[in-house]
């Protein structure tokens, strides 16, 4: 396994906890009710906090940050414009400012980029982290965007698995006095051509998301960590069950992220919302610990439901919550806030 990966998985198995961005709470009812007040538009978060609340999720002891790739804010049909910035420069900024949180992409939508560009990127963010960068990847469920970027949607399958081909290959050392060995892109060893730099690990992990359009046996066998949608408790076992199977002989984290509308009354109880839960922290904790029995690695709240300021949510979880499911990195040292 990786040294990222190490990083955001426990070694005894419990689950670790993360943070997608933005970390903001546009989607909160006050903030809703502001914005629709002020015309702005839904689905764009402020980014005017980002790196402090970056900083201080780092300090908190939260083991990742993850981002996501939207390339076309799309207001009619998803009005989502997701983490806003573009994903491999707001993770060189991010490596720049966090010391110790895993940073992940949640995730990058392959078919849409030139391979041998996203190797590349990754490598660079990875060096520039020191080998805390997971790169999640995705075919893409936004047919919008495929025919502006001269993609064939039908056929985002196949242009996935060979991206991902490409990209281990791109990561590798090739032998003294030679290049990249993809025939598929013209490249042969005797050209001496190759991507630099390389990753601190030799290579960079990769987590799908959802099934790209692949088989579970596909992604069981070609990839190093399921990132899968948020389920509930039973459809969860399913999953995590059927995952287990698959990767019995090599066994490799599922993680999962979880919208998260924390409430103020410690003991409020455990409601669903679309894609997560509206809860207290106690039944916040008992619903991860479910999930931890049933083989979850690591959640990655979404922040962007609640209704109270990022800070207290953020304190209140590193107060509360995170002393249950400590990040391999909890040793180095105690958080400073």
């Amino acid at each position: 396994m990786s040294t990222a990966l190490n990083r955001l998985t426990h070694p005894g198995g419990r689950l670790t906890l993360g943070l997608e961005l933005p970390l903001d709470n546009d989607w909160g009812q006050s903030r809703l009710a502001a914005d629709r007040r002020a015309g702005r538009p839904f689905g764009v978060p402020s980014l005017d906090a980002h790196a402090r609340l970056a900083r201080l999720a780092d300090r908190s002891g939260f083991a990742a940050l993850w981002v996501r790739d939207v390339p076309l804010y799309d207001p009619v049909h998803f009005g989502d414009a997701g983490s806003v910035f573009e994903t491999f420069t707001h993770l060189g900024h991010l490596a720049a400012v966090t010391e110790r949180a895993v940073l992940g992409t949640a995730a990058v939508v392959l078919p849409l980029r030139r391979p041998l560009l996203v190797a590349k990127a990754a490598a660079t963010v990875d060096a520039l982290s020191g080998g805390r960068f997971v790169l999640g990847l995705a075919s893409g469920d936004r047919p919008v965007e495929y025919p502006l970027f001269g993609v064939e949607f039908t056929t985002r399958a196949e242009t996935f698995r060979t991206g991902v081909e490409v990209l281990r290959s791109a990561w590798a050392t090739p032998p003294t006095g030679q290049g990249l060995d993809l025939p598929r892109l013209g490249l042969t060893p005797d050209r001496r051509l190759d991507v630099l730099p390389k990753p601190i690990g030799g290579t960079i992990p990769i987590a799908v998301a959802g099934n790209a359009q692949q088989s579970p046996e596909w992604i069981a066998e070609h990839v190093d960590a399921s990132l899968n949608y948020p389920r509930d408790l039973g459809a969860l076992r399913l999953k995590t069950e059927q995952w287990r199977r698959l990767t019995a002989d090599r066994p490799k984290p599922y993680l999962t992220p979880m919208m998260l509308d924390l409430l103020p009354d410690p003991a409020a109880p455990a409601t669903t919302i679309r894609l997560g839960l509206r809860t207290g922290r106690e039944g916040l904790v008992e619903h991860l610990e479910k999930m931890s029995a049933l083989g979850v690695a690591h959640v990655a709240f979404n922040l962007r439901p609640n209704d109270r300021p990022v800070e207290d949510v953020l304190a209140e979880l590193a107060d509360h919550v995170l002393p249950r499911f400590p990040s391999p990195t909890a040793a180095e040292g105690p958080a400073e806030r």
